[in-house]
């Protein structure tokens, strides 16, 4: 009787492994979908490079509208224009003013690929995202904690936009200089840090290069941008905290409709 005792025992423990090796085999053939934490621009591109690379469009073709791409793929305009601007940028699309997007190449040439910009972490749509958020609270606290050489050193830089403005230039270092100037009027070492590291991104970031290029260096987009600028001065000399603030947030949406609305 224990001899059977100790077969059944066996035969159970080896059923139970033979059980659990079937059920594993079984876990392991389940396909999954992958999931993705790619950005949406990113998958925006790459639908649209696959339909390109396959032969759905052929070179001289026309994409369809923003409008269009925004309804079939079910989002707004910035993830578009960002995935647009890449395609551009890696040579495969070109625009006409007024007429549309057509596909200027089916494949990439090593040569003149960016595909780098691809694999940022941070989009363009991010940059002015963070700005929008925290720049109006920066120039409140500028407007507040302002010296007099704090001023006189916004109302060189202010002056020399002016200038620049006038000659039919948009200089971005002196845009730049102009923002990381009202942080520094802060007094606050965290938001002069922020505004170092904003800035480092965009100068670092071609996609956003690109985009800015298209919209800011347009005389009625380069006029507006100094004219909101000089207000922010203003407001900055007059220590007025909550109008400096009003200014900011409006340039910052003025930025986000020039880039992803206009």
């Amino acid at each position: 009787m224990p001899i059977k005792n100790e077969e059944y025992i066996i035969n159970m423990v080896f059923n139970t492994r033979k059980m659990k090796q079937n059920i594993w085999r079984e876990v392991v053939m389940i396909n999954f979908n992958p999931v993705s934490s790619k950005k949406l621009y990113l998958q925006i591109y790459n639908q649209i490079l696959s339909q390109i690379q396959s032969g759905s469009f052929n070179i001289g073709d026309k994409l369809p509208t923003e409008r269009e791409l925004c309804e079939q793929f079910g989002v707004s305009r910035a993830p578009i224009r960002q995935a647009l601007s890449a395609l551009e940028l890696n040579g495969l699309i070109y625009s006409r003013q007024g007429e549309g997007v057509f596909v200027k190449n089916t494949q990439i040439a090593s040569e003149n690929s960016q595909s780098a910009i691809l694999l940022e972490s941070v989009s363009p749509e991010d940059i002015v995202e963070a700005r929008m958020n925290i720049e109006p609270l920066i120039c409140k606290f500028a407007a507040l904690r302002a010296t007099d050489e704090d001023i006189a050193d916004l109302r060189t830089t202010i002056k020399k936009m002016e200038e620049e403005t006038k000659a039919g230039h948009y200089v971005p270092e002196t845009d730049e200089a102009l923002h990381n100037g009202i942080a520094k009027a802060s007094h606050n070492d965290l938001f002069i840090s922020i505004m170092a590291a904003i800035s480092t991104t965009m100068k670092q970031h071609e996609m956003w290069k690109f985009l800015r290029d298209r919209t800011v260096t347009r005389p009625d987009y380069r006029d507006r941008n100094f004219s909101e600028h000089k207000l922010l001065i203003k407001a900055i000399e007059d220590h007025d905290e909550k109008e400096a603030e009003r200014i900011m947030t409006f340039h910052m949406q003025n930025l986000f409709d020039r880039y992803w609305k206009d």
